[in-house]
């Protein structure tokens, strides 16, 4: 029987589970490694999953209504996700980029349509930015009550405080996970940016089997800005969630969900990611990478022996071709 879908709306999730046997045998892993392609999801991201939920339960509420415009602060993913949704379901979407976002970013949401800026053309939130040395969290609590509070006929998707954002992957994600495992599943592996991930995944997992271990990534401090090194290469979209001001931890972060927390750093993300490309033929990008080395890393632990790790990568390779992740 034919089938033919009628929106991208239709294809979010369901995107597969792949062992990386070939990486496996390269690191004498005795642990099972199986990975959430996510950037098989129509625009290549996780994010995809956030933006139809975010968009579809605010239609629900009544909080978006034909004519207005959506709006969204993001790194990147997020943005390119609303901007598809946007674009499928005739709204006009306004995004705020990240400054130091691979440029790849910028031309995909231009090519929805996108009406894009950098968080640092609006000068209330680039002070934020040099106050906080460039803490995304806090820029979007003030681009909310600075700038969206003045703002008419507008919906903020506002992920970083949006609960259909872990609600999405508790629906979605965790399922998946649990359905294509036939529930053996014993270590999540997630990167941790708005939190949504681990979260909603986490929850869903720990809600069939208790035992089940979520381990949740942060970079490691040679990646984020500091005095001596202001300008590090980042893990996009991945932020600290341990060792911060509490009030800069996004309210879509479960910080009772984790059992471990796991840090990476920039370095050992595009080593695990130029690794599986070769490997096993997939290309991903440096949150994946980062994924993928944190799972290594926990596969290589005794008691890990013949478990099954499931690591979630975030996103596509070719969102990162301009940067150095494959400057090699």
């Amino acid at each position: 029987m034919a089938k033919v879908y009628e929106s991208i709306t239709e294809l979010v999730g369901r995107t597969p589970l792949l062992e990386i046997k070939n990486y496996e045998k390269l690191h004498n892993l005795e642990a099972k490694v199986l990975v959430k392609l996510e950037y098989y999801n129509p625009n290549q991201s996780v994010k995809d999953r956030i933006a139809l939920a975010m968009v579809e339960d605010a239609e629900k509420r009544g909080d978006l209504k034909p004519g207005y415009t959506i709006i969204e602060t993001t790194s990147g993913n997020t943005g390119i996700g609303l901007a598809a949704i946007a674009a499928a379901k005739g709204y006009k979407f306004r995004v705020y980029v990240q400054d130091n976002v691979s440029q790849e970013r910028f031309q995909v949401l231009k090519a929805f349509g996108a009406e894009v800026y950098k968080l640092s053309d609006e000068p209330v939130i680039l002070d934020v930015l040099q106050e906080t040395g460039g803490d995304f969290v806090a820029a979007v609590k003030k681009f909310r009550e600075e700038i969206v509070s003045k703002l008419d006929n507008v919906y903020f998707a506002d992920q970083i405080s949006n609960l259909s954002n872990p609600g999405s992957h508790e629906k979605t994600t965790g399922p998946e996970i649990w359905e294509d495992t036939d529930g053996k599943v014993d270590i999540l592996v997630a990167n941790v940016g708005t939190g949504g991930t681990v979260s909603g995944t986490g929850r869903f997992l720990k809600s069939q089997n208790p035992d089940i271990k979520v381990v949740a990534i942060q970079p490691g401090p040679n990646s984020l800005p500091s005095e001596t090194n202001p300008t590090p290469e980042e893990i996009t979209g991945v932020h600290p969630f341990t060792g911060i001001p509490e009030e800069r931890i996004p309210a879509t972060m479960d910080v009772n969900i984790y059992d471990e927390k796991f840090e990476v750093e920039t370095v050992e993300a595009y080593t695990a990611a130029r690794e599986v490309a070769k490997s096993d033929g997939i290309l991903i990008g440096t949150s994946s990478g980062a994924a993928i080395y944190a799972a290594t890393q926990i596969a290589k632990r005794p008691e890990n022996k013949g478990k099954t790790i499931v690591a979630i990568l975030p996103d596509t390779g070719l969102r990162y071709l301009s940067t150095n992740l494959f400057n090699v």
